[in-house]
């Protein structure tokens, strides 16, 4: 069984070198207060933002095919959330760490990716 806690953060995408024209939209016409990516994601591109308690991630991307979006899910025991997906035959994979936070994430039946972390 997984607990899940809460929704953490969702991620849409834009094509890459983009990141002015997102801020002009989502900082400047929308209003919303960019906060600062880890450092080990800033390679990435992409810009974050906090709205509530949940953030919003841009992300950028070349292939359509590709998707970096998808939810990620905050639970309470990530461990026994990935023996419980591995039992069940879904294959975890890895993500890059970032402070404060363990993750993973799997594919849906779908084509679909689902991350889920616990914070430290």
């Amino acid at each position: 069984m997984i607990n899940f806690k809460r929704l953490d953060h969702i991620q849409i995408c834009i094509p890459k070198g983009k990141e002015n024209d997102a801020r002009q939209f989502y900082t400047n016409i929308i209003g919303l207060t960019e906060i600062a990516k880890p450092e080990a994601l800033i390679p990435n591109g992409g810009l974050w933002y906090q709205l509530a308690d949940i953030q919003f991630h841009i992300g950028t991307e070349d292939e359509v095919n590709k998707s970096k979006r998808h939810p990620a899910f905050e639970v309470t025991n990530l461990d026994d959330a990935r023996k419980h997906l591995e039992k069940n035959g879904v294959t975890v994979k890895e993500e890059t760490q970032i402070p404060d936070c363990n993750r993973f994430s799997f594919i849906d039946p779908f084509g679909n990716r689902i991350e889920l972390l616990e914070k430290l």
